[in-house]
C-alpha cells in the first residue's frame, strides 16, 4: 500500500486520468488508473483500494448504473464523483465534484476523507 493510501482513478478522458494519476502520485498516494467500469472492477477485485475518484458519464459502464454499482458493492470504500454533466433526477449519493476542478482541492478532499479514515472517524 502507497504512504498515504491507494487511489483509483475512474476516467474515459486521458488528459484527466493521466494527469490526475501523476498529480497525486507526487502527493504520495498509489494510484491505480481504469478508463471505464470495468477497468475498474478489475482493479478493485486485485488490489486494496482505499479511495474511488470516478467520472460519472463514461462509454463503458457509466452513469447510472456505474453509480448504482459503486453505491450497492463498494459501500466499504470512499467514493468521489467527478462530472461536468449530471442528470438531476438521478440523486449521486457520493460527493461530487464538477469539471473543470482544481487538483489542489481534489487532494485536501482525499487528505481529509483518509485522514479521518485512519483515526477511526468515519
Amino acid at each position: 500500500m502507497g504512504a498515504q493510501g491507494v487511489i483509483l482513478i475512474v476516467e474515459d478522458e486521458d488528459a484527466i486520468r493521466l494527469t490526475l494519476r501523476d498529480y497525486l502520485k507526487k502527493k504520495g498516494y498509489e494510484v491505480l488508473v481504469a478508463s471505464d467500469g470495468v477497468g475498474a472492477i478489475k482493479h478493485l477485485l486485485d488490489n486494496q483500494v482505499d479511495l474511488i475518484v470516478s467520472d460519472y458519464r463514461m462509454n463503458v459502464l457509466g452513469g447510472d448504473y456505474w453509480i448504482k454499482f459503486l453505491h450497492t458493492f463498494c459501500a466499504d470504500k470512499k467514493v468521489f464523483i467527478t462530472s461536468g454533466f449530471l442528470r438531476p433526477d438521478f440523486s449521486i449519493p457520493f460527493p461530487v465534484l464538477y469539471k473543470p476542478f482544481d487538483y489542489g482541492k481534489l487532494a485536501e478532499m482525499i487528505a481529509s476523507t483518509l485522514d479521518t479514515e485512519k483515526n477511526g472517524d468515519s
